[in-house]
């Protein structure tokens, strides 16, 4: 804790960092000032008494951030982005120029980013129509005139791309990930709300059930904090070579392989499709042709929150997109060869191909376990729900999840920020 307290210190004390986190500040507050700025022609009433009947659209709105209820400009949030790089990492797999560009270093990843940006722009737009469709259907929003229903659909795709702008500055110009941040700042905008409906409901019962799921909510953030410290190191040692009257080598190091490689990716891609069938099926639900309406129930019953092929699904997803994402980041074969071309290699194992195996056997192993953790993570809000029977505040081990990783890494960033600041300071000295 003291060392927590003398780095925030710190980070204020030096100009470049202090205004860093100024800046990612004062983005949070452009951000939260959006977020309350509402589409016109929506009544906010029926829209709020629509979020509390529909638990789906009660989950969907604790990722966007508050944003959804208020039916701001930003009420897509980051959901058309997100999808978008999942489209985008599955292509670089597919095409081998989108693979060659990722290879390339920064200009590579600024192109694969723009096209990012430019597939976002289509995504957001059936979105927002998916989104006008349902709003219509329950009597929501009237009837639009062309000219509106353009702008309506305009609105709503400029306050993503608006979003992501902002996610983007913050990566730029302040501390850490901007996108991450932008979901962080969501989900602790919504605290406070889901606090306030939880104490004006509150009785005898329920005050035990809350305490039961503080200490729940407490294990789970010891939980998440030890599996993305957690490392497999792997002794490298390196040989003593002699060049001319020098000697280098000769020494043993680890690397390093985190359990949880993929971080909080796998979570935010597998949300962005798990609740695709439900907003499809509100979107068809109300479709003249009798077979895509019954299509459309049979959704609602069968893939709600609350439901087992729901969890089932998200936990799969979410295990399915660590391994996939940290296929992308890890290379065991790159590694292997950086290892081999400086002279390395681990005790006991050949370098080359075997330590190319040896690498990927230990990383699906351990990917396995982060996985499953992840998945587990996911799916608690149905535990804690069926534990407490507290529908207003759960422990929501998504949005808990990604709290605590970007509040972690955001500090790994301001502590690397501090570490470059005294290194440049011993250069001029």
């Amino acid at each position: 804790m003291n060392t927590l307290f003398s780095t925030l210190r710190n980070s204020f004390k030096s100009p470049e960092i202090r205004r860093k986190l100024l800046f990612t500040l004062a983005i949070f507050l452009v951000f939260r000032f959006f977020a309350h700025v509402p589409v016109a022609g929506v009544d906010l009433v029926k829209l709020k008494e629509l979020f509390t009947s529909n638990q789906f659209l009660g989950l969907l709105d604790v990722f966007s951030g508050g944003t959804l209820a208020n039916f701001s400009i930003m009420a897509l949030g980051l959901s058309p982005y997100i999808n978008a790089s999942i489209i985008m990492q599955l292509l670089t797999m597919v095409f081998p120029k989108l693979e060659e560009l990722q290879k390339e270093g920064d200009s590579g990843r600024r192109k694969l980013s723009q096209y990012t940006r430019i597939l976002t722009i289509p995504l957001s737009v059936l979105q927002a129509i998916g989104m006008y469709a349902l709003l219509r259907s329950q009597q929501i929003i009237g009837n639009l005139d062309p000219f509106s229903f353009i702008a309506f659909i305009f609105v709503m795709v400029a306050g993503a791309m608006l979003l992501i702008w902002l996610g983007e500055l913050i990566t730029e110009r302040g501390i850490g990930n901007g996108i991450s941040l932008l979901i962080f700042a969501g989900i602790v905008g919504r605290f406070p709300v889901v606090i306030g409906q939880t104490v004006s409901t509150a009785t005898a019962e329920t005050l035990m059930n809350t305490v039961t799921l503080i200490v729940m909510g407490l294990v789970m953030i010891a939980g998440v904090i030890v599996v993305n410290e957690a490392t497999r190191k792997i002794t490298v040692h390196y040989a003593r070579r002699m060049r001319g009257n020098t000697t280098s080598g000769g020494q043993t190091t680890h690397l390093p392989l985190r359990l949880n490689q993929a971080g909080v990716i796998p979570i935010i891609f597998a949300i962005s499709l798990v609740l695709l069938p439900s907003m499809l099926a509100s979107f068809l639900q109300t479709s003249p042709n009798q077979v895509l309406s019954s299509i459309a129930q049979s959704i609602n019953t069968w893939f709600t929150p609350t439901g087992w092929l729901y969890n089932l699904t998200y936990f799969l997803l979410v295990v399915g997109f660590t391994f996939f994402y940290t296929a992308i980041v890890f290379n065991p074969k790159k590694i292997a060869t950086e290892i081999q071309k400086y002279g390395g290699f681990i005790p006991g194992i050949r370098p080359g191909s075997p330590t190319t195996k040896y690498l990927g056997y230990i990383l699906t192993r351990i990917t396995l376990v982060g996985g499953i953790f992840l998945g587990l993570i996911a799916v608690s809000p149905g535990l804690a729900r069926s534990a407490t029977g507290l529908q207003t505040l759960l422990v929501d081990g998504t949005g808990l999840l990604i709290v605590v990783s970007v509040v972690l890494e955001t500090y790994k960033a301001i502590e690397a920020n501090l570490v470059m600041r005294n290194y440049d300071g011993f250069l001029k000295k």
